[in-house]
């Protein structure tokens, strides 16, 4: 929709011009300096000019956004889609313009009742949102940019930073086009960056007559969590012998129950040999794209010669053991992403000796609305090539060791976990010429709420490699970061884990459980190294210290015997302020023990027990938002919009 610019007259029998500023001069063969007082037309009283000048605004309003009916917009100018509900009736599709540093929004609508919310949150709560509202009395409809306080009662926003660009019907719905940038500097607005955003959108079912009348608690609606920011990559040529294998789970009658995450078994051909994968991306079976929430492929250990058939849910009793040794991630994409490439001169083996022909694919089924009888064959197609790259692609893992020695105390709002990836390590085990990591998967269970890795060199923070504000353990997929992140020996990689653990009553110990945590980055990088793991936990010793210390302050005996588990110690201690803060204090001077292991999960040569933490000299400064020009003020008033009378039911 093309926005015309609009002039209105100025006094009676004066020159046509736009809007003026307050004492710009409005009367022809008028003059006015600086010091004088704003002019004014003899013929007309201040009323009379009021009264114009309202009247003239609403009109303007009117005619700059009234709906049109015609074709939908170009899929190619929004290359990136998500079905915000369960039943596919609205459908976002969006683009990024880093130039501007704006998010071009558009929505469709495809049964429009008396309007919807949309909009963004901390963790997809409908409290503290930054929200755009379509409404509808029944007979006028309005947009307007909004916020819901901390008891989710909506205000109109002072500053209307949700910019509505048009409304078009089609045969499919109603498209609603606006715009937000990514940092608008008003308190009262959602910061758009890097990592998971989560999107939150409520059904208006009756006709509202303001947006004070709307009951949020009451609403029909949901969330749906998506990267806004897209990478502005290239996308590489692809060979001429490419082919392609889909892992795909055949006919999954979908579980009627919210969440299922379900395990299929793949092999690859007797004999297969190596390959390049080179691409990757989705298929998901139609009808189904509002269910199929994120999938991932898995290589089994090499060690073992065969691996059970298994199609069936991944918590089943029924689900051989053998199962939990496919842990090496070859493909990950969630709801929102697009095909993933891997660099020019780079591709991931698999196939060949040494490597296992066993797969395994697994599908987050997000069913909230418990559809029964759902069938779905989704999966993940492979792209591969026998003609080999330069460099054969490589997955490390940073962070934390899967250990019980590293936990979180009960009722904590963000508790900050640290795994290292020490210059000791990396000045062992990477080449001279050092690795280039370009993509990343951040992982925690579900206390997980913050994750970032820092690189650092000689002691200062050098970069961000990457980072998620507002981490979902809902929502996890190989991410494709914005630049190559060059890693040389003697650097450290640094990652830390914020836990929110205040729906629970004991302690949440490191671990495999999905109630027990970790603290990952798997980091994709070029060349592939003997290097695969590079993590760390606090030294036991330290700990059995600790242990020790909270039995001495507390009244009730603690059981340090050495029969009794480190989650057990933890599970009986009373958590009070004395035993957190001194738990906080201990992870953050004790030594770690250093995991530095090689793909055969042996440690390389060298001592890794009793090291000194890594000392940081000097941070990264945090980022100052660029805010935009600011606008000229507006009346926050919302905008309304020629839709034609709305559907009741």
């Amino acid at each position: 929709m093309q926005l015309k610019s609009v002039t209105y007259p100025a006094c009676p029998g004066g020159p046509a011009h736009k809007w003026a500023r307050p004492g710009a001069g409005c009367c022809p063969g008028r003059m006015q300096n600086s010091s004088s007082k704003p002019c004014s037309c003899p013929s007309l009283k201040l009323r009379e000019v009021a009264s114009m000048y309202f009247t003239l605004v609403a009109a303007f309003l009117v005619i700059l956004v009234v709906a049109l009916q015609g074709s939908a917009p170009r899929g190619s100018d929004f290359p990136y889609k998500v079905p915000l509900d369960p039943q596919g009736l609205l459908e976002l599709s969006w683009n990024v313009s880093y130039p501007e540093q704006a998010v071009h929004f558009q929505l469709l609508i495809r049964e429009l009742q008396f309007g919807l919310l949309f909009g963004m949150s901390d963790r997809g709560e409908f409290e503290n949102a930054d929200l755009a509202v379509l409404w509808s009395d029944g007979h006028n409809s309005y947009f307007g940019d909004a916020w819901s306080d901390a008891k989710g009662q909506l205000h109109m926003d002072s500053q209307q930073d949700y910019q509505l660009l048009g409304a078009r019907r089609a045969p499919e719905g109603l498209y609603l086009l606006f715009r937000r940038a990514f940092s608008t500097c008003d308190p009262k607005d959602y910061l758009i960056e890097d990592g998971t955003v989560h999107l939150i959108y409520g059904i208006l079912e009756k006709p509202v007559h303001s947006l004070q009348a709307i009951n949020v608690s009451a609403l029909h609606g949901g969330l749906q969590r998506v990267q806004l920011l897209k990478p502005n990559i290239s996308i590489p040529e692809l060979p001429r012998d490419m082919k392609t294998m889909e892992i795909t789970a055949p006919d999954v009658v979908i579980p009627s129950q919210e969440t299922t995450y379900w395990c299929y078994m793949a092999e690859l051909p007797e004999g297969f040999p190596k390959h390049h994968i080179i691409m990757y991306e989705p298929v998901v079976t139609a009808g189904n794209e509002a269910l199929v929430h994120h999938m991932e492929v898995f290589q089994c250990a090499a060690e073992f010669d065969s691996f059970p058939h298994y199609s069936g849910p991944c918590d089943s009793k029924m689900k051989p053991d053998r199962l939990n040794y496919c842990r090496h991630v070859l493909a990950a994409w969630a709801m929102g992403a697009q095909a993933f490439y891997y660099p020019e001169e780079a591709g991931l083996a698999f196939g060949g000796p040494g490597s296992s022909r066993y797969l395994r694919l697994e599908i987050h089924y997000h069913n909230p609305l418990v559809f029964k009888g759902r069938r779905d064959s989704s999966g993940i197609r492979l792209y591969y090539t026998a003609t080999l790259r330069p460099y054969d692609a490589g997955i490390m893992e940073l962070g934390l060791v899967y250990t019980p020695v590293m936990a979180i105390p009960p009722g904590e709002d963000s508790f900050i976990l640290t795994g290292y990836c020490t210059d000791k390590c990396t000045q062992l085990a990477l080449p001279a010429a050092g690795i280039r990591i370009f993509a990343s998967q951040l992982h925690t269970h579900l206390a997980g709420r913050k994750v970032v890795t820092v690189l650092s060199r000689d002691g200062r923070e050098q970069r961000v490699v990457n980072a998620d504000g507002h981490y979902s353990p809902h929502f996890q997929e190989i991410r494709m970061l914005k630049e190559v992140v060059a890693v040389f020996p003697g650097d450290e990689l640094i990652t830390t884990c914020t836990y929110n653990t205040e729906d629970r009553s004991r302690a949440t110990v490191g671990g495999f459980g999905i109630l027990e945590e970790m603290c990952v980055n798997y980091v994709h990088y070029y060349p592939q190294t003997q290097l695969e793991l590079c993590k760390s936990a606090v030294d036991p010793g330290y700990l059995h210290r600790y242990f020790n210390l909270v039995n001495r302050f507390n009244d009730e005996e603690i059981c340090m015997c050495p029969q009794v588990s480190v989650p057990q110690q933890f599970y009986s201690i009373p958590w009070n302020t004395f035993n957190r803060d001194v738990l906080k204090s201990l992870y953050g001077f004790a030594p770690i023990s250093v995991h530095c292991n090689k793909s055969s999960a042996v440690r390389f040569p060298g001592e890794w027990e009793k090291q000194p933490l890594p000392s940081i000299t000097e941070r990264l400064r945090e980022r100052v938002p660029r805010c935009p020009p600011a606008p000229e003020p507006q009346p926050a008033a919302p905008i309304p919009l020629e839709l034609g009378r709305l559907r009741r039911d």
